[in-house]
């Protein structure tokens, strides 16, 4: 059924056609819009390995608490917790426009990113179809891209990825970096399970397509202990990834405000540790990453991971914080600088 439009809300959504329920995705809206432009040009200062990028879909069914993405829904006039959960903008015709964006003669084919904001098969992918036609377009236009996604949806078109990899270069990567499932869906509620996720790392390599994991975020007391880190890493080496990224979590705004309080929720003695160790900022102590990058090598080693993940091919570099290099063996997580809260560690 077609709801009216809260125009209030959506007055900065330009292309907005229709706002739309369906029995089939309860407790979901999706503001169909037609848009101008599908491909994104990354500001010029950005630290991406990529320049450009193509994202579908705004807000995330996924619904994951720590979610970065968040805060780019109050550009809307939208909520950064259950509205950018529920309050889906679509690009329907995102096929058609980038398919004239792709061809036009001063596209110098770069790298397309996909899956660096929202999750282009999340599960409106389902309903709307658009990753398909994109994946063609850039196919067809002799553009390398890369897939970055938790949704299983994306075996669907397996054989049109394959068939994309034969005349350009792409990157497949899959986010997975919760292994326990009853965590995974208190932190993730609308992801698919790890085990399917995993099932998709394999299905890809059996494919013949590479398929990266961005393990990443690695929550503070929740996943970062060695036997998490060791069962982690020794499944996505028995599903056949080919490289792992790792490293903890951000909380930048937007983010910080729904996850801490999910963690008040859910974690409430581990409340005081994080405002000790974010300090009210997006990223954890340089001490505590240190330390996490150190941990991640020794695993990732140890289960025969030698490089990152290269969603982005020759375009990724090195990261402080995705556990390249040789192992190390210190175990122990550090204490916190003077005057932070002692019990952190």
């Amino acid at each position: 059924m077609t709801a009216p439009v809260p125009q209030e809300a959506l007055l900065p959504m330009s292309g907005l056609v229709r706002t739309v329920r369906t029995p089939e995705f309860a407790g979901i809206t999706f503001h169909e819009v037609l848009a101008k432009s599908v491909l994104n040009k990354v500001a010029g200062n950005s630290s991406m390995p990529f320049h450009w990028t193509i994202n579908p879909y705004r807000g995330c069914s996924h619904a994951c608490v720590y979610c970065f993405a968040r805060k780019t829904h109050s550009y809307l006039n939208l909520g950064t917790g259950l509205d950018f959960d529920s309050q889906l903008v679509v690009k329907t015709n995102a096929g058609e426009v980038v398919r004239r964006e792709l061809f036009r003669k001063s596209w110098q084919r770069e790298h397309v990113a996909m899956g660096t904001n929202t999750d282009p098969y999340q599960r409106a992918e389902g309903r709307y179809r658009l990753m398909p036609d994109i994946i063609s377009a850039l196919a067809d236009s002799g553009t390398p891209f890369s897939i970055l996604t938790k949704g299983t949806l994306l075996a669907r078109d397996i054989p049109l990825l394959k068939r994309a990899a034969s005349t350009v270069q792409i990157g497949m990567g899959i986010s997975l970096a919760i292994i326990d499932p009853a965590l995974a869906h208190a932190v993730e509620p609308g992801t698919p399970a790890p085990k399917a996720r995993l099932e998709l790392v394999s299905r890809l390599r059996e494919a013949g397509l590479p398929c990266g994991v961005l393990a990443m975020p690695i929550l503070p007391w929740l996943t970062d202990g060695d036997e998490s880190l060791d069962q982690l890493f020794g499944a996505l080496a028995a599903a056949g990834a080919t490289g792992v990224s790792a490293g903890a979590l951000h909380l930048r705004p937007g983010a910080r405000e729904w996850y801490m309080d999910w963690l008040a929720a859910n974690h409430p003695g581990l409340v005081g540790r994080y405002q000790g160790l974010y300090r009210g900022g997006s990223y954890a102590s340089k001490e505590y990453r240190t330390w996490l990058s150190g941990r991640i090598r020794h695993h990732r080693a140890h289960h025969g991971f030698t490089s990152g993940a290269q969603f982005f091919r020759e375009l990724q570099p090195a990261s402080p914080d995705d556990g390249g290099g040789g192992p190390s063996t210190a175990s122990s997580r550090p204490s916190l600088a003077s005057g932070a809260e002692p019990t952190l560690f």
